[in-house]
């Protein structure tokens, strides 16, 4: 991306098309009932970020409870929330900074600092949940953090790697915009 600049019309949206696969993790996550579930029959229970869901038996209706209702299930749906929404905020900035022909490096900088703001609040988010769901939710059976707490896991982790691109960007600003002389490492016979 840096050798032929982000005029190269295949290289300047990746960084903003990464942000959006971050988003759409980040939704998945958000709506996903995979959070906790039982890993072993009869499966008994499952969790999302939003409640609890319980079954007696293998044939049993599922009975499901809020974890707003606990302190630590309000403070990780928000702390969790809020990275997301800095994550969304960050991706239309990123469009609208990727979109203009002269591109503002401090702007992009700036989208870099917001992504890590947005993992800091995740990560929170992330952290709060297991460890006070396993102290304060009786759980039976031979449990496991699943598929929607990985894509959690993985929208923190690309915000994070994205937020070092995006800052660190502005540092090759003369060869993105062509103003670097290029070197040949070729000598005549």
């Amino acid at each position: 991306m840096v050798k032929y600049g982000l005029d190269y019309t295949r290289c300047r949206w990746i960084l903003p098309l990464l942000l959006g696969i971050g988003v759409i993790f980040g939704i998945i996550a958000l709506a996903g009932r995979g959070w906790l579930e039982s890993q072993t029959l009869p499966y008994v229970q499952r969790a999302s970020l939003w409640q609890n869901c319980r079954r007696p038996d293998q044939g049993g209706d599922w009975s499901c409870e809020s974890l707003m209702g606990y302190a630590w299930g309000r403070a990780a749906a928000a702390t969790y929330l809020v990275g997301f929404l800095l994550l969304v905020i960050c991706f239309a900035l990123a469009i609208i900074a990727f979109a203009i022909d002269t591109l503002r490096f401090n702007f992009i900088r700036g989208i870099g600092g917001l992504l890590f703001v947005a993992a800091v609040f995740s990560i929170m988010g992330l952290v709060i949940y297991p460890v006070k769901f396993s102290s304060e939710i009786e759980m039976t059976g031979i449990n496991m953090f699943s598929w929607a707490y990985g894509f959690g896991w993985t929208t923190a982790i690309m915000e994070i790697c994205l937020g070092f691109f995006f800052c660190c960007l502005p540092n090759y600003e003369d060869q993105i915009l062509g103003n670097v002389k290029p070197t040949y490492f070729y000598s005549s016979p």
